[in-house]
């Protein structure tokens, strides 16, 4: 098991088979889904599809979101970090999103955030990335605050399979004006 990511109180590592039963609760509930397509998933034959798909990621591009646990607990509660995006959106194509998903029950907690501003600072100063793009759903008021206080700037609106979606995106150079480095 590797540990890319250590804060207070969270480990974000990679992905493995036995976190298929907490990926199950997470994606298949409903309210999760809601800013998603609410399309939850059904079966856990689809939480392992996604774990392979993130192990492929790894594989072909050196990242790929990570299995968040709570240390006090040892539960995986979700997931956050990057993708390499090879699919179109908002006219960009080959980037870097950030993202994060917890079960509800975690929720409220400052976890998201927590995740989101441990996995810029790592993308920005262990990977190199030159840029990070965030993008959510208009309505998700949650995951827009998030991206903000993180530092993502908002760039645009654009709309993907009939869902107006918030682009954000943060340069390094402009990560480090932020974060006076």
């Amino acid at each position: 098991m590797k540990i890319h990511i250590e804060t207070e109180r969270l480990l974000m590592r990679d992905f493995m088979d036995e976190d298929v039963h907490g990926l199950f609760s997470l994606d298949s509930d409903s309210e999760v889904h809601k800013y998603l397509g609410n399309k939850p998933i059904t079966t856990l034959q689809e939480a392992r599809k996604y774990i392979d798909f993130v192990k492929q990621q790894y594989l072909d591009y050196g990242i790929g979101r990570w299995a968040v646990v709570e240390k006090e607990s040892g539960d995986f509660i979700g997931w956050s970090g990057f993708k390499y995006n090879t699919e179109t959106l908002n006219a960009r194509t080959n980037y870097y999103d950030i993202g994060y998903r917890l079960i509800k029950k975690y929720w409220g907690k400052g976890y998201a955030t927590e995740t989101a501003i441990a996995s810029l600072y790592y993308g920005f100063s262990e990977l190199g990335y030159n840029e990070i793009v965030g993008i959510a759903d208009v309505a998700n008021t949650a995951s827009n605050i998030i991206l903000q206080k993180i530092g993502l700037i908002k760039r645009n609106e654009f709309i993907h399979e009939a869902t107006l979606l918030n682009f954000y995106s943060l340069t390094k150079s402009e990560w480090k004006i932020i974060n006076n480095q």
